[in-house]
């Protein structure tokens, strides 16, 4: 088993699958390893918030699905998505001290069953996911394992920490400002937010109105097309679907891309600053796209701003958070409390807001993506740093923090990676670059909308091109702790 589990530690899912399906290795093989690994990790690094290690054993040992990815280990955000029979705690102090179980699986969650991936336990976010680095009082920081001082950022970072350390190959993620992206970028892996309504939101409605988007965080570019092979699509009665592919998106990961128009951004919207290395990396992409043979220019960040848009994701935003507490309190039968300050003063905002008004930032954000689309459609391809500033160091950005001094940073993250959650376009990052001391820098890279096929053909060439695997973090499963 030594050698099987010290392999499993740089495997993808893919790699893993393959390794049940010719029987070289069991389903209780891969989950045994797999939870070796949490167990010996995630004291350092805090990416679990629960574990269901027995239940994923008898799960491994049993009839599982004949899907694409059998027996391979896999773990949930605690945010959005549901699993039947465990506790739900979406960083909240109050779900914390108030434990609920959730009756049902929610449907994407029936669908990485389907696809045959055993879910071992959620992973961590911030209180209500409403922040790019995952801090939360009520459960303590996720550690970024390249520099466990760091930020992993937010909100997936939970599922990234465990993807970059090797606890698993792949974890679910969600992104309704970057939350999927901005920690692929501080934990150097791959993270698509794919179009908007590519997968089911059931039974929920819509979390954050047009905001929220599903999918993972793995660790290559072919892993992150198989699982939305896998998992993407309407399910009945859904209010909205993204158009469906041409073809399976792992035939896109041998696909020729053709000579593409690709437009680079180095700069913030806002005209804010941009991290020198953030900056670096969007261009240092740009030249090696330009020597696949595309067409790259820079352009300029400056028309891609709206202020009245960004007021509008505020008021979307808050108003999504004051529902979530209002379902919260039926379901206990108590007043949420003990909220952190931004979340706390986001629900008071969003109970204040009044019908019409929420319409009206909803226009307001119709308005800002339609701008959004205008400026990119002379192109095929924008790419942009996924950040604007390096993964910050853990309790400056915290939930505990005075919010006037945390919104700049969070703004710094958030910024670039919002846009394409205001547009719906597929936006996927990228570990394509490093500083002098090692740390992950992402690149971020957006197409128009439903064209996921353009990005696994692009993200396949630049992972070749300049492959990022053998870059291991501080603190791995290869590495004593």
């Amino acid at each position: 088993m030594g050698d099987l589990s010290d392999r499993l530690a740089f495997a993808d899912a893919t790699e893993q699958a393959a390794l049940v399906a010719s029987g070289e290795a069991s389903p209780a093989e891969l989950v045994d390893a797999a939870v070796a690994r949490i167990e010996r990790l995630d004291p350092a690094l805090g990416a679990l918030v629960a574990e269901r290690f027995d239940e994923a054993r008898a799960e491994a040992g049993g009839e599982l699905p004949d899907g694409p990815f059998r027996g391979v280990p896999f773990l949930l955000k605690d945010a959005v998505q549901h699993s039947a029979g465990d506790r739900y705690q979406h960083g909240m102090t109050f779900l914390r001290d108030n434990p609920w179980v959730s009756p049902e699986d929610s449907e994407l969650t029936r669908r990485y069953r389907a696809a045959g991936l055993v879910l071992l336990g959620r992973t961590k976010v911030p209180e209500f996911t409403i922040s790019p680095t995952t801090e939360p009082l009520a459960h303590g920081p996720s550690r970024n394992p390249w520099d466990p001082e760091r930020s992993p950022g937010g909100s997936s970072g939970g599922s990234a920490v465990a993807v970059a350390s090797g606890m698993v190959p792949v974890a679910h993620a969600n992104d309704m400002g970057g939350s999927i992206r901005i920690p692929a970028s501080c934990c150097g892996l791959v993270g698509l937010k794919p179009t908007r309504g590519r997968t089911s939101p059931a039974p929920h409605g819509l979390y954050w109105g047009p905001l929220t988007h599903e999918h993972v965080v793995t660790r290559t570019v072919r892993d992150s097309a198989a699982v939305l092979d896998a998992t993407a699509g309407a399910a009945p009665g859904d209010l909205y679907g993204a158009p469906a592919p041409a073809r399976p998106w792992t035939d896109e990961l041998t696909a020729a891309p053709g000579r593409l128009r690709i437009a680079v951004l180095t700069e913030r919207p806002s005209g804010r600053p941009v991290d020198p290395e953030c900056a670096a990396a969007a261009r240092a992409t740009g030249e090696l796209l330009a020597e696949l043979g595309h067409h790259v220019e820079e352009i300029a960040a400056a028309p891609l701003a709206d202020e009245a848009g960004a007021l509008a994701m505020g008021t979307v935003t808050s108003v999504g958070l004051a529902h979530d507490a209002d379902v919260w309190e039926r379901r206990i039968g108590k007043p949420v409390d003990g909220l952190e300050p931004f979340p706390a003063l986001a629900v008071e905002r969003g109970r204040a807001t009044s019908g019409p008004a929420y319409v009206a930032a909803i226009e307001a954000l119709a308005a800002w993506s339609r701008r959004i689309a205008a400026v990119c459609a002379p192109y095929d391809l924008v790419l942009a740093p996924t950040m604007a500033i390096l993964p910050p160091p853990l309790g400056t950005l915290s939930g505990d923090r005075p919010i006037q001094e945390t919104l700049p940073g969070w703004s710094a993250m958030a910024e670039i990676a919002t846009l394409f959650d205001i547009s719906g376009a597929p936006a996927i990052s990228l570990p394509l670059h490093r500083t002098a001391d090692g740390l992950p820098v992402g690149v971020q890279i957006a197409a128009a909308v439903g064209r996921e096929d353009l990005l696994f053909r692009v993200a396949a060439q630049l992972e070749e091109a300049r492959p990022w695997r053998e870059f291991v973090p501080r603190v791995h499963a290869s590495r004593s702790v």
